[in-house]
């Protein structure tokens, strides 16, 4: 009848719904019971690790080598199943997630999958075996660095960073040294010398870097530092050679690259070295500070300030003499950071463990430092105490206490700034430092001495690593200080920082400095600090007078000298001469009665 068909579509509609859940049901089903019976007979668990390949490739536990069945290969085509039945017909019954058979199907899945990427990753993952006195590693056969470089890097996870590259490049310096001394002393075969030295080079030019895995800081003196130079060199060399990385029968690390050296001279003398190299990055930014302060001493040489004693008016001075006061300081410590640096130039090298000289030819140790001294390019000498100069370390002590004499001095300028530029309307307001940046998430046109800050923080971190290597030469103990790594890593860290703090200094705020001469002037006309010069003219007592009844009345000094008749206008004006107020010299009695 018409009015049934609405009924007649409702009833279509039903079996068909019912239709398609029902053939559903049964594809899930078939799916689950298929991968149940025939997937779970092939893979069992627990599951352990496949000897000699990464812990990541799980192995059945009672086969030695993988055994797949013909569906879970990765050359066939039937590895997109479990991507349709376990990505597809989930979606399509998500109502059926906690039957049984489909976690057993999901485990089948997820462990096919954990497998097929095991596989993978081995085709792409190639390792070698090395062995050390500890006992066997897997390294990887692309690697360059070996056993102890790797062992080292998993003992010391201390700071993120590896060693210097300054210093990599220094280590590499010192091992083209030893090879050239060695060969002319006929210990190392001219071959492996020649490759030995070749890849020095290279890693001098900056190659390899990130072969040098080892941290920063680490335990044994700088052992883990010196063999990750021996085994990336030798393995460099050996690949030179036309061998495989690892064979060390034909370039051998410590037979080799370490001949006739130690730890305990070869990592000490590429600290100094590094120091040498990075110091002059340092003066050329101080001495570029120095040279901006005398420019702004000069500039600024015409304006009266008042001088401040406890942040108490004292006298006053000329805004130019502040700014070449920094400018002398800064001087000072150009000279004082020099003069330590000379230090430096003085190696143990050829001492090897103690001093000794220990497995070291009488050729080596008498041409090792003149050979690395042509290498660098310093004017290098052997110390005549190779004991004291294995063990101890007070020349980095030296250099240490001449930064952190800097970073106070800096810091304190940076203060005086911060206070002289304070306002820009209720403090001294007598500079104005250049704007760098908002200095406020809230504070609408705030803006901070964000330079002089961050100098200030970098003048804590320095003083901060002057303490650490202070207590760090302290410790060593007998004939050598295991404590070398975090001396050169705080060493390092306070000299690069430094140089960038000065490099921000001058660049961003020393020269952008200008004066606010107007109101220079209105604080030394108010403040009641120059009293002191019209002592010599009016007596101590009736200038200490002046100076009561101007703080009690708000008038200037200059208003009541001239009401009580103490002096003339003109007489005032000479005495309060900018030069001659701020010299060293008093305007004559004569001057002032004419």
């Amino acid at each position: 009848p018409e009015g049934d068909s609405g009924f007649c579509i409702d009833v279509i509609e039903l079996m068909a719904h019912r239709i398609v859940l029902s053939f559903s049901l049964f594809l899930y089903a078939c799916s689950s019971l298929f991968f149940y019976f025939y997937t779970v007979q092939h893979i069992t668990s627990p599951f352990f690790v496949y000897e000699n390949v990464s812990s990541r490739k799980l192995l059945s536990k009672n086969s030695k080598s993988a055994s797949f069945p013909w569906y879970l290969k990765s050359n066939t085509k039937i590895n997109k199943i479990p991507q349709f039945f376990g990505g597809g017909i989930y979606k399509f019954l998500p109502w059926c997630y906690s039957s049984g058979i489909e976690r057993q199907s999901k485990n089948c899945f997820r462990q096919y999958t954990q497998l097929n990427a095991c596989r993978k990753k081995e085709i792409i993952m190639k390792t070698r075996i090395e062995a050390d006195s500890i006992g066997s590693l897997e390294v990887p056969s692309d690697a360059y660095y070996g056993v102890q470089s790797l062992r080292a890097k998993r003992n010391f996870p201390i700071t993120g960073t590896s060693i210097h590259p300054v210093m990599i490049q220094n280590l590499a310096k010192i091992k083209k040294a030893a090879a050239i001394s060695n060969r002319e002393a006929q210990r190392l075969p001219e071959e492996k010398a020649a490759a030995i030295i070749y890849a020095c080079d290279e890693i001098i030019a900056g190659k390899l870097k990130d072969q040098f895995i080892v941290d920063g800081i680490q335990g044994g003196a700088g052992t883990s530092a010196n063999m990750n130079a021996n085994e990336v060199i030798a393995n460099r060399a050996i690949e030179i050679l036309g061998g495989t990385k690892g064979d060390y029968t034909i370039v051998h690390p410590n037979d080799h690259v370490n001949m006739a050296q130690s730890t305990n001279d070869v990592i000490p003398s590429a600290g100094k070295l590094t120091v040498l190299d990075l110091l002059p990055d340092l003066l050329h930014a101080l001495e570029s500070l120095h040279a901006a302060l005398l420019d702004k001493s000069q500039e600024f040489d015409h304006i009266l300030k008042m001088g401040r004693t406890q942040l108490e008016d004292a006298v006053p001075m000329r805004l130019g003499q502040s700014f070449h006061a920094y400018a002398t300081m800064i001087e000072r410590d150009i000279r004082r950071i020099e003069r330590a640096r000379k230090e430096l130039f003085t190696l143990n090298l050829g001492g090897t463990a103690i001093g000794t000289t220990i497995n070291a030819s009488d050729y080596y140790l008498h041409h090792i430092v003149p050979t690395l001294a042509a290498v660098t390019g310093y004017p290098l000498m052997q110390a005549d105490d190779l004991f004291d100069a294995t063990e101890n370390l007070d020349g980095f002590v030296t250099i240490s206490n001449t930064l952190k004499t800097c970073a106070v001095n800096l810091s304190k300028m940076c203060n005086d700034l911060r206070l002289l530029s304070s306002g820009p309307r209720t403090g001294f307001g007598e500079i104005n430092l250049p704007p760098m940046q908002n200095g406020s998430s809230i504070m609408p046109g705030k803006i901070n001495p964000v330079i002089p800050e961050v100098v200030t923080q970098v003048a804590f971190h320095v003083i901060g690593n002057d303490t650490t290597i202070t207590m760090a030469a302290e410790a060593g103990q007998m004939e050598l200080n295991a404590f070398e790594p975090v001396v050169f890593y705080s060493l390092f860290s306070s000299i690069t920082s430094m140089t960038g703090a000065v490099n921000t200094l001058v660049k961003n705020c020393i020269l952008g400095i200008t004066a606010n001469e107007k109101r220079c002037e209105d604080l030394v006309s108010k403040s009641v600090g120059i009293t002191t010069a019209l002592c010599p003219y009016i007596g101590y007592q009736k200038a200490a007078s002046i100076a009561k009844k101007s703080l009690k009345t708000g008038e200037s000094v200059t208003s009541l000298v001239l009401k009580d008749e103490l002096l003339t206008q003109k007489q005032l004006d000479d005495i309060l001469d900018p030069y001659a107020l701020t010299g060293p010299e008093l305007p004559a009695e004569d001057d002032l009665a004419g």
